[in-house]
Parts: structure tokens; sequence; C-alpha cells
């Protein structure tokens, strides 16, 4: 059967262009073969292009948590202190993550909606010199919040050369992550968000001190031991069965984000952003954003207005004006909505929401003052 197409609004997974689409309709081919070693090399290549790196970069079969649980257990051992701020719900998976293989967690909490202090950072491995290592999102999905990486890898790195663990699943190949130039140790991301292509495919970054750590983590793993995978990708191969359609994707989303040219894809996301917090405050509606300075490029996270009923809004929405949007998660699950504006989108897709809203909002008892 198939679906109706959506202004899909959600943070991912995102649209897919129809190239993709045609793309991942490419007759199967060996996973051991020619075929498949030449193109996992040429892709591989241009995701150190969109990341930034000269590091080892793999690419797993899994969610963007495979590309963060493998992140974990290869530089990692039970009982290691590890710094986590979090001011999120994808902040507390992480620590979640990290917790179940046995890491001494120490938590960074900070308000949701607002952004990770490095300041705080600093004091905490100040306070501890026996911390191995620093866990953090940049971009926090839930709350429409982009943390400055940059300022905090300084700390980490610069000062305290600890290693610096980053969730980049909702901001990488949309917002400046210059995985070398910051000196990210393991910088984990996803297909279905910025790369334009379904969920199925992870891709983390391996730098050499992460690597000196893997040689003594006892972490258990399997499945995401990069060892094996860097062994395998030598021969041009994965350890296990990849997602053969998904790396067809693949193939051709890259060579669309390096045809238009990162600065531009950048420059997209930061426009229709704009656009789109811009919209939202002129409809009479409020931003999560404690400060704009900090407001994702990626997705704006809004709060639902006095009175008005979560679900209502959202299904109207959905079903009256084909519009799908996020719900909040966790904490904030029905206290706001979110406007995925992430990989394969245009201002035209946020004017409909606009008008959407426009229509929707009044009917669910909502009139700006």
């Amino acid at each position: 059967m198939k679906m109706p197409r959506q202004n899909l609004r959600t943070p991912g997974p995102t649209p897919v262009p129809d190239d993709i689409v045609e793309a991942m309709s490419n007759p199967m081919i060996n996973h051991r073969g020619p075929e498949f070693r030449d193109m996992i090399s040429r892709v591989t290549d241009q995701l150190k292009q969109v990341f930034m790196t000269q590091n080892d970069l793999f690419i797993l079969t899994a969610s963007g948590t495979g590309a963060l649980e493998a992140s974990i257990v290869n530089t990692l051992s039970p009982g290691d202190k590890v710094v986590a701020a979090t001011a999120g719900s994808f902040g507390d998976r992480f620590i979640d993550l990290a917790r179940a293989y046995g890491a001494d967690v120490k938590v960074l909490e900070f308000e949701w909606g607002a952004a990770v202090d490095p300041d705080a950072i600093r004091r905490a491995l100040r306070d501890d010199p026996s911390v191995k290592a620093v866990m953090v999102t940049h971009n926090e999905t839930s709350t429409g919040i982009t943390h400055p990486l940059a300022e905090m890898a300084a700390v980490v790195k610069g000062e305290f050369g600890k290693l610096l663990l980053v969730d980049a699943v909702s901001s990488l190949g949309c917002i400046p992550l210059a995985v070398d130039g910051w000196d990210c140790d393991m910088v984990g991301t996803a297909s279905q968000k910025g790369f334009m292509i379904p969920p199925g495919l992870a891709f983390i970054s391996v730098s050499e001190a992460a690597w000196e750590a893997q040689q003594t983590a006892s972490m258990p793993r399997f499945y995401f031991d990069l060892a094996s995978a860097k062994s395998y990708l030598e021969r041009g191969q994965t350890p296990f069965t990849p997602a053969v359609a998904a790396m067809y994707g693949l193939s051709q989303a890259l060579d669309n984000i390096l045809d238009e040219g990162l600065e531009n894809v950048y420059e997209r996301h930061a426009s229709i952003a704009q656009y789109t917090r811009e919209s939202m405050k002129n409809l009479g509606l409020e931003l999560l954003a404690e400060d704009e300075t900090y407001a994702s490029n990626t997705v704006t996270a809004i709060k639902m207005p006095a009175g008005v009923d979560h679900g209502k809004l959202m299904g109207l929405m959905r079903s009256d004006e084909n519009v799908v949007l996020a719900a909040g998660q966790g904490k904030l699950a029905t206290d706001i909505f979110r406007i995925g504006h992430l990989g394969y989108v245009v201002q035209e897709d946020i004017e409909e929401v606009v008008e959407a809203l426009k229509t929707v909002l009044p009917k669910v008892g909502f009139s700006a003052s």
C-alpha cells in the first residue's frame, strides 16, 4: 500500500528526495563483492568531507543510538568516571546508555530549553582529575537547542585532554561541526536526519586518542566492535550484513550534499530556521528556547498555548492540513510541539506549516492577543 505524501515535519525521520528513493531501488549486490567495495570506499571518503575529518570513519547498520553505543563501549571500561552534560531527553538517553554498561556517570543537568554551560564542565573536570571522558549532545532535538560544542570541546580537549564523545545525530550535515577542528574523539550520527535517507544507517568517526582508549576499554562489545569494523573496511566490507539499499541512498545523498556545498547547506538550514522562529512569534506563539542564540537550526520547539489541547492540535494538523508535527518528549511531552526543518527541506515547506497553523489554532481555542 502506498502512503500519501505528507508535509512531514518531524525532526527525523525526514522526507526522502525522489532521486534518493530511485537510487534505493537499484538491484541487490554481493556485499562481499567488488561493487560494494567500490561503493563503501567512495561513500566513506565523502562522509569524511561532511564530518570535516581525516579520522577513521565507519558506517554501521543501526540507528543513531548504535553509533552512540559504539562510542561508549569502544572507549570505556566498567567503573570509568564520565562527566555527562544534559538538558533534554536525548542527553538523558546518552547517560542511560553509559550507565547500562557500568560507567560511573557524573551528571550535569541544565534547564530544558537552556544551553549547556561549558564552565560547569570545566568545574567538574577540575574537581575530579580521574574523569576519563565527557559526553555531550550537540543538538538536543527534544528542546530545539544547539549546545556550544566548540566551546565545550575547547574545555574538554584543550584544557584537560579528556576524551570527548559527541551525539551529533540531529546536527551533523545541517549545522557546522568541525570534527578535527574541534578535536572531537567520537562523533556519532544517523541517516534519517540531515542525510535525507530512511532510518537504518549510523556513522561514527574515531580519533587517534579514541583508538588509544579502545586498546584498554573492557566494556563488552560484539556488533559494535570498531576494531572489527576497521579490519573489514580495509578490504571494502562490513563485519555483518549491511543495509545495501540504504547504502545506495547514502551514495546519492552525499552526491547531493556535496554538490550543494556544505556552506550552502548550513546557510539553507539557518535561513529556514530563522524564518520558522519568526513565523511562530508572529502567530503569537512562544519559543521554548530561553536564548535564541542557541536555538537549533534543525528543529524549533514551541510552547503549547495555555488551554490548548495538545492532542487536538496535533491531530487536526495531520488530518485536516496534512502536516505532521512532532510532540514533545519526556517531561515536555504535552507542553510543547516541534517543527523539524532539517535535511530535505525548503522554506515553502514551512510556509505550508504556517498557513496550516493559522487555520487550526482558532479551532483549538487559541487567538493571538
